[in-house]
């Protein structure tokens, strides 16, 4: 697999970029718990095969204090015990809508989010989802590099 990078388009698309980071700062202020956050962008990456987002988001998520049980289990959340209900229904609704199917998000998945998040913290919830979408798409089109965050 070739690991290098096609472009960096943060300096001809920095009008776009600039509005993507501004959706990040809108969820940051938002009442959608941090952790909650995270796990969806980590989970959205793995399912999207985005190593730069995988990689950053996992280094976020250990860098706030997540054990290693959770970060390894994301990618096998329904079958394992650490993660809460609340979690476990965002998790659900992150899967859908990453890979979306003829009928989109079933409504089941969906009531399942209502149960536990308020309106406010479900439109940052799909905010979030819709978000790490396109960030996966920069990562995995432009083949980012997992990591080159941090060297800089």
């Amino acid at each position: 697999m070739n690991t290098t990078p096609r472009l960096d388009i943060s300096g001809p698309a920095a009008e776009a970029y600039k509005h993507m980071y501004g959706l990040e700062r809108f969820l940051a202020g938002s009442a959608l718990p941090k952790t909650t956050r995270e796990l969806v962008k980590l989970r959205a990456s793995q399912l999207n095969g985005c190593a730069f987002c995988v990689d950053m988001h996992a280094h976020d998520l250990r860098a706030d204090g997540e054990t290693d049980e959770r970060l390894f289990s994301v990618v096998t959340w329904r079958e394992a015990p650490f993660f809460t209900p609340e979690e476990r229904a965002a998790l659900a609704l992150t899967e859908e809508a990453t890979v979306l199917g003829r009928e989109g998000v079933r409504d089941e998945v969906w009531e399942e989010a209502r149960e536990y998040y308020d309106d406010e913290q479900l439109a940052a919830l799909v905010v979030a989802i819709a978000t790490i979408n396109a960030w996966n798409r920069f990562g995995t089109i432009l083949r980012l590099v997992p990591g080159s965050m941090r060297k800089k």
